[in-house]
């Protein structure tokens, strides 16, 4: 899924047979059930390897949560092996993509769910969207948004094949929740400078948004980074965190992402211009888009606050959520 490595830090602790991105010791090994699986890893990646009789290459460097490689099969084609660190959102990333069956996304060609265990097609070329700079950003947002189009119409969301799929409307009803504690906690302890009404404000839309919208299989995840280019100039979607929901949830991540807004001289300018763009591209109300990205770059501030005591770009997250509040 992405282009092979030239090379692949592997960490003191790590066992010599595999080789795991520091990346990985970063992200998921931070935690206690994180470095034990991290533990576990060359066993699982040896199980899949004689499972699907895998020849791998080294490991691709980004990706926080799962290790993945390119590999070979024994009949010659293309593959990509991902062994994913076991979690909530990725629960049902292989149903998904089983329903989606290529349209928009990338193909899954087997999975293993005891291991979390995917074999997936390996798209080529394969460049992120991260690493496009010669194309105009509206160029981008028309074609990631496409993609998205393109997913929430190719399956229904009484799919069979998605007996789980959490809802949009649950998560971001928990979400609501602890969005308050941790807004109160954070003005309580004079940390952040957090509006009271904007919090209140993405609030109320984690409750209503979910519950008036059309329903629809989204990606969930769907930043630039997730985005790769395959044949014939054709965007494919890799890694979704599958719901039941609104469609316009998905496109935030997209219009911060492609490029850095924030840094223009006129950010709700070029942010309303990008969101009529994208909303256009994707079939959507674009203020309803806008209403989304208010509503989850709070919730990210306060997240990133919490949970990774980044004060600084929680404050930097507040500040362009109230940007969006003026276009929403």
């Amino acid at each position: 899924m992405r282009l092979p490595y030239r090379q692949c830090v592997t960490p003191e602790t790590a066992r010599p047979d595999l080789a795991v991105p520091t990346i990985l010791h970063d992200g998921v090994g931070r935690t206690p059930s994180g470095a034990r699986w991290i533990e576990e890893l060359p066993a699982l990646v040896e199980r899949a390897a004689r499972r699907w009789d895998l020849t791998l290459g080294e490991p691709f460097r980004d990706g926080a949560s799962a290790w993945v490689a390119p590999a070979r099969t024994v009949d010659g084609r293309a593959a990509v092996l991902k062994v994913g660190f076991p979690h909530d959102e990725a629960r049902h990333e292989a149903d998904a993509l089983r329903a989606w069956d290529g349209r928009g996304t990338v193909r899954l060609w087997a999975h293993d769910p005891q291991d979390w265990a995917l074999l997936l097609e390996q798209v080529v070329p394969g460049a992120p969207m991260t690493a496009v700079k010669a194309v105009p950003a509206s160029e981008l947002l028309a074609a990631g948004a496409a993609v998205h189009r393109a997913l929430v119409t190719a399956c229904a969301t009484d799919e069979p094949g998605l007996p789980g799929l959490p809802h949009m409307a649950d998560v971001c009803r928990a979400w609501s929740h602890t969005l308050l504690d941790r807004a109160g906690r954070a003005a309580a302890e004079g940390e952040l400078d957090v509006d009271g009404g904007l919090v209140e404000h993405a609030h109320e839309l984690l409750r209503e948004l979910p519950t008036t919208g059309a329903a629809a299989v989204v990606h969930g995840d769907l930043n630039p980074g997730n985005l790769l280019l395959g044949p014939d100039d054709r965007w494919v979607a890799i890694d979704p965190k599958p719901m039941r929901g609104d469609p316009a949830y998905d496109l935030w991540p997209l219009l911060e992402q492609v490029d850095s807004p924030f840094r223009s001289a006129d950010p709700a300018r070029l942010l309303r211009e990008r969101t009529a763009v994208a909303a256009d591209a994707a079939g959507l109300d674009p203020q309803r888009v806008a209403a989304w990205a208010l509503a989850r770059s709070v919730e990210a501030a306060l997240w990133r606050w919490d949970e990774l005591g980044d004060l600084a770009g929680a404050q930097r997250e507040l500040d362009q959520a109230a940007v969006w509040a003026a276009l929403a």
